[in-house]
């Protein structure tokens, strides 16, 4: 016969296996009570950090607000003052100017356009005086730039090839008006031989260059 396998005895479960689960489970239970407290006050420093955010999104955008109608008051002040520089121009303020300056100009147009033999227009010039030996053309800004003078020289290139075409022998000169001008776009001007026309209370004043370019 074989021999009878015996089992030992379970051991029950004792007091300090109880306590110890207990305690086991009391320890889980605070470390998930600091966690969900720890994200609740994480939770609310967000939410104050993005209602800051948000009011300062506002204080910004009333900023921008306030900016941007003190650059709309700015542009129509600098409107009017262009409309008022164009209304001194327009009238026979800068041809006496002028005169002071030895050209006696017997005629004025504003807004001529130059085109081509297919009718394409070619270049507008704001503000032309002319008389039978001299045309100065005249470029009209708000703000003037050193941009803008380049751009006039190369306007004054085109009216004199227009002219060559049209066997007109009078002499070109240019000039730049503005409401404002800067130091650097005044230079500039004056160094390219141009003209330089500024608003000065209710006339305008010119700075003659030191060498006129003639085109």
């Amino acid at each position: 016969m074989g021999k009878t396998k015996t089992r030992k005895p379970q051991k029950g479960v004792t007091f300090e296996d109880v306590w110890a689960s207990l305690k086991e489970s009391n320890r889980e239970w605070r470390e998930r009570s600091e966690e969900l407290d720890r994200q609740i006050k994480e939770n609310a420093l967000q939410m104050k950090e993005t209602d800051r955010q948000m009011k300062e999104t506002d204080r910004q955008m009333k900023e921008t607000d306030r900016q941007m109608k003190e650059t709309d008051r700015k542009i129509s002040k600098l409107g009017n003052r262009f409309g008022q520089l164009i209304e001194h121009l327009a009238v026979s303020n800068i041809v006496e100017k002028f005169r002071a300056l030895n050209y006696s100009f017997t005629r004025v147009s504003q807004n001529t356009i130059i085109t081509d033999e297919q009718g394409q227009a070619l270049a507008e010039i704001d503000l032309l005086l002319e008389n039978g030996e001299y045309v100065m053309a005249v470029e009209v800004k708000s703000i003037l730039t050193k941009t803008d003078v380049k751009d006039h020289k190369k306007r004054l290139e085109i009216l004199r090839g227009y002219a060559d075409k049209r066997n007109d022998k009078r002499i070109f000169a240019g000039a730049v008006a503005a409401a404002l001008t800067n130091k650097n776009a005044r230079d500039f001007a004056l160094e390219s031989g141009m003209y330089v026309v500024e608003q000065t209370g209710d006339t305008v004043r010119i700075k003659a260059p030191e060498k006129p370019y003639f085109w």
